[in-house]
């Protein structure tokens, strides 16, 4: 099973969260979460924004207010 790279583990936290990955990348996925703390905390803080904000109609969101969000969960360019 191949390791992936945190830009991958980044890459795919949504498919993951939806269950629409296969199970190989399932298993790589999961892998990494143990072996990088960073990409862990990262998972955590998805899903707690998934649960802060989930309900939140889509329509009520500023849209300054989503390039925000959507800025911060992808972090600083590299």
């Amino acid at each position: 099973m191949n390791s992936l790279t945190c830009r991958e583990f980044v890459e795919m936290v949504t498919a993951f969260l939806d269950s629409a990955l296969d199970q190989e990348a399932v298993g790589r996925f999961v892998a990494h979460i143990p072996a990088c703390d960073g990409c862990g905390r990262y998972l955590d803080n998805v899903r707690q924004t998934i649960r802060a904000l989930g309900d939140l109609p889509v329509d009520r969101l500023p849209v300054d207010t989503h390039d925000a969000l959507v800025a911060a969960l992808r972090g600083p360019p590299s």
